[in-house]
């Protein structure tokens, strides 16, 4: 591979990790917010509860984590990266098919933090 391109392959790999990990402590941050403002707001828990925003999410969640952690792949060869993210995503997909509630949330966030180790793994790989 050209030098000048795996400069460039590497730059936007980082990025996606950095964004992989960003999204999911934004999703954390919106599964906590939820709860909290559900209990408090019960009257528009519907909105905040739409399945749409949690099938959005996880369809970012899987671009951003195939770019990511498939290219940490190519460019340090560990599968332990991709391997740990993409059981992540799969606790997330899971996740969906709860009903709303505890098990839900707590099947999301586990998966979001083993989604964020497999961002953080890769991302030191490349180091």
């Amino acid at each position: 591979m050209p030098p000048a391109l795996s400069l460039a392959l590497n730059n936007r790999a980082h990025l996606a990790d950095r964004l992989g990990i960003g999204v999911a402590a934004l999703c954390a941050a919106h599964c906590i917010t939820t709860a909290v403002v559900v209990t408090a707001l019960a009257s528009f828990g519907g909105v905040f509860l739409n399945p749409l925003i949690h099938e959005v999410g996880l369809a970012i969640a899987v671009v951003l984590g195939a770019i990511g952690l498939g290219t940490g792949i190519m460019r340090h060869g560990y599968m332990m990266p991709f391997a740990t993210g993409s059981f992540g995503l799969g606790m997330m997909a899971g996740s969906l098919s709860l009903p709303h509630g505890s098990a839900e949330l707590l099947a999301t966030l586990v998966g979001l933090m083993i989604l964020a180790l497999g961002h953080d793994l890769n991302f030191r790989a490349r180091r």
